[in-house]
């Protein structure tokens, strides 16, 4: 129960987070995405929606609000636009950078300060081989460079 109540405050803490960068909690995880799949910083829709286990609707809405607030845009190549990877703009690194600064501000303020250094990491380890067991034992794949952190 404390882990759920934990999440749910720190997801309306990270909303608000978004909101000020003019983008949407799940923007901000589409944008997380792309950066973590490193250069071309590129991914087609159907990738993105099942890292981020959404589905193809709410990609394809998603990917259009991003396309116009010109944090992403569409790779040149393919007919099928619908399959067409997307690539993270200059713009959409910055927005994404400058909220994920924003974040880790409020998580080591939150966190960091409250644990230290040592405990942090203890907690981070044993997080991570939760989320591993769970997600495993759901059949659902760890999202690519999770398992890094």
């Amino acid at each position: 129960m404390r882990l759920l109540r934990l999440g749910r405050q720190l997801e309306r803490e990270l909303a608000g987070t978004a909101r000020r960068h003019d983008i949407t909690l799940g923007d901000w995880e589409t944008l997380s995405v792309l950066c973590r799949s490193g250069p071309p910083y590129q991914l087609s829709p159907g990738r993105l929606a099942r890292a981020l286990g959404v589905t193809a609707g709410t990609m394809s809405v998603r990917l259009e609000r991003l396309v116009r607030a010109g944090l992403v845009k569409p790779a040149a190549i393919g007919d099928d636009a619908r399959g067409r990877p997307v690539r993270l703009t200059a713009a959409g690194h910055r927005v994404w950078r400058k909220a994920t600064d924003a974040r880790t501000h409020l998580e080591a303020a939150l966190v960091g300060e409250t644990l230290g250094r040592d405990a942090l990491r203890t907690l981070n380890a044993l997080l991570r081989r939760l989320m591993i067991r769970f997600e495993s034992s759901l059949g659902a794949p760890p999202l690519r460079g999770e398992l890094e952190r």
